[in-house]
């Protein structure tokens, strides 16, 4: 399987690209992003892009994956909402219908997140604008797409968080974070996230909209 992902610099990101790398039947893995993952391995290859909305020059290199998984995301605390808007539906759906129109055979996979308003009317901005991304993604012709809502992520093996915040409260937490390991219903980690992205890549999954949790 040769897989593309897409915000492998963020903590979720640096999870699933883990995961990938130490997968045997993962052979090709092309991380596209703004920075550098840092990682070094014979199957790893980065495309280092400042924009991520035109990729017409780039497209033969976008050929001949089976998968994307999606992992670009930002918090939209104290984000005006056309900038969060921004980052997270026109940067997404530019990235799949390329890459729809390149792969058609490809199964996309996107990271939201647990509240997420598939009927884009509620009154929780992030939770609408997750909501139409999900919904514009599962109309694209991909062989397959499915959306991963997450429950609380504890990040692993020495992965963290490059938001200031989210990582404070990962420091301060994190013995509640390990003794809520005990009710899978309410976490996950960025193993188990990495893991489930590339098993339903792999073997497909009945429904489109999967609620990740540690079970």
């Amino acid at each position: 399987m040769n897989v593309i992902i897409f915000g492998g610099t963020g903590m979720v990101g640096q999870g699933v690209l883990r995961e990938c790398l130490l997968d045997p039947d993962v052979q090709r893995v092309l991380s596209i992003g703004r920075s550098s993952t840092g990682q070094r391995h014979g199957k790893l290859r980065e495309l280092i892009r400042a924009d991520l909305l035109d990729y017409s020059a780039i497209e033969n290199e976008l050929r001949g994956y089976d998968a994307c998984f999606f992992c670009l995301g930002v918090s939209s605390v104290g984000m005006p909402e056309e900038q969060y808007r921004h980052v997270t539906y026109d940067i997404t759906m530019a990235a799949a219908r390329t890459l729809a129109r390149l792969n058609p055979d490809m199964t996309f996979i996107y990271v939201t997140g647990a509240g997420t308003d598939s009927t884009e009317h509620g009154r929780t901005r992030w939770a609408r604008v997750k909501g139409e991304t999900e919904n514009a993604l599962l109309r694209l012709p991909f062989r397959a797409a499915y959306m991963f809502r997450p429950a609380a992520i504890q990040p692993l093996h020495g992965i963290t968080s490059k938001t200031k915040w989210v990582q404070f409260i990962i420091t301060v937490a994190r013995p509640l974070l390990t003794w809520l390991q005990r009710f899978p219903k309410y976490i996950t980690t960025t193993e188990q996230v990495g893991r489930a992205m590339i098993k339903v890549a792999r073997q497909g999954h009945p429904k489109r909209v999967l609620v990740i949790c540690g079970y």
